[in-house]
């Protein structure tokens, strides 16, 4: 019999077992998902904005990316996702307060710290006069720049819990908290079983042929554990982001009708902000990212940055036009860790026996393998359903429902 075990339970861990505990050949109870946070969801994948796209991705991730955004759709059809997770149409908009736009692309603007409206591409530019929450400048420019019914919003805590609950109600199997520290093989020298160590110090053997890390930003560090002998890393670095979740100081229920707004802003207070209105009136803002802070053990340990905290809070009075900060409801203060890649295309891959090292292999085909899917900047929460059920595919020796021959393991 073949077991799967799931290191990380964010969204990818998560969609990666609700797509292969669907499966009329797997026992969901023979999945298992490990989580070492003490908080389930305190990281990129409940702290996200929780923006969807259809489109704005490089070729090598288009297919990945549309099927994705069907996915979202078909899910909140099924599951009324509007009420569960607050899944609504959204209207993506550019906003430029200045002449001198900074170029980038639909794969290096993370990185660059530029605009994510340039991933959108070159569209006939529609003037609007935004939400009714934002406040612009004289003079600037505000054009929406997303096809209708192709962009999308969410609340990812939400949608992670439904995840996660729809698993457990299958039989997929938690460890929570608890982290994996080693593997071990049979005496032919394919893998057999993943140790784990609970918060208290247990340690406990789960058997093992297949292993998908989805671990995120920490990736890279759980896979070098594991395999210390391997000929290869996972290349993926951890990119720091603020955030903050407001109160809608001028929410209308009314404008719901209309749909979500994502406002991405090239040029405010030195930095690029983007701003997603959600339904039941919350106000998401990010766009102040760090490579200068180092990656926590767990991501409960993380320590807030105030002066960037600041920056945030003065950015929003401003494009929410409140005099001197008054009135900003702040709701929540994260700061989270997105994968990111050179490339910035995520890994959705089966790792070569031969790279594991330390005379280690695995099962053939679907009964066993080493599994990488991770790196996905800040496109996470929108490709998460594809990239679990190309996964699910990938685990069972299928055909991959999406083209992701350009994700695998370089």
């Amino acid at each position: 019999m073949s077991n799967t075990v799931i290191l990380g339970a964010g969204i990818i861990g998560c969609s990666t077992a609700f797509y292969l505990s669907q499966s009329s050949r797997i026992q969901a109870q023979s999945i298992h998902l490990i989580e070492p946070s003490p908080e389930l969801f305190y990281c990129a994948s409940g702290l996200a904005g929780g923006f969807l796209a259809a489109d704005w991705f490089a070729p090598s991730v288009a297919p990945l990316g549309a099927l994705s955004f069907k996915l979202h759709k078909e899910l909140a059809d099924k599951y009324n996702g509007k009420k569960r997770w607050g899944y609504s149409l959204s209207t993506g908009t550019s906003l430029s307060q200045d002449s001198d736009v900074v170029g980038g692309s639909g794969e290096d603007f993370l990185r660059n710290g530029t605009s994510r409206a340039q991933a959108a591409g070159a569209r006939p530019p529609i003037d609007t006069n935004g939400p009714s929450w934002l406040t612009t400048t004289e003079g600037a420019s505000l054009e929406v720049i997303s096809r209708e019914n192709s962009t999308a919003q969410i609340d990812p805590l939400r949608f992670c819990r439904f995840l996660l609950d729809e698993c457990l109600a299958r039989g997929v199997q938690l460890h929570h908290p608890a982290k994996a520290i080693s593997v071990s093989k049979d005496s032919k020298d394919k893998l057999a079983s993943v140790r784990i160590c609970a918060a208290d110090g247990t340690e406990t053997d789960l058997p093992c042929t297949r292993l998908v890390i989805a671990a995120g930003s920490w990736a890279p560090k759980v896979f070098s554990m594991l395999f210390p002998s391997a000929s290869t890393r996972i290349p993926i670095a951890p990119l720091a982001g603020h955030s903050l979740l407001l109160k809608n100081p001028r929410y209308n229920p009314e404008d719901e009708e209309k749909g979500c707004h994502a406002v991405f802003a090239t040029d405010t207070l030195g930095f690029s902000p983007e701003l997603f209105s959600r339904v039941g009136g919350e106000i998401y803002i990010a766009g102040l990212n760090s490579t200068q802070i180092g990656l926590p053990e767990v991501a409960t340990d993380i320590q807030i940055n105030e002066q960037a905290m600041k920056q945030l809070k003065d950015c929003a009075a401003v494009m929410l036009g409140l005099q001197d900060g008054e009135g900003l409801h702040v709701l929540r203060e994260s700061l989270c860790f997105r994968p990111v890649t050179s490339s910035g295309r995520p890994i959705i891959s089966r790792v070569a026996d031969e790279k594991l090292g330390g005379g280690i292999s695995t099962r053939e085909g679907s009964e066993g393998g080493v599994f990488v899917a991770a790196g996905h900047g800040a496109w996470g929460i929108s490709q998460a359903p594809a990239t679990g059920l190309c996964m699910a595919e990938l685990v069972e020796g299928l055909p991959t429902s999406a083209n992701i021959k350009a994700l695998a393991l370089p």
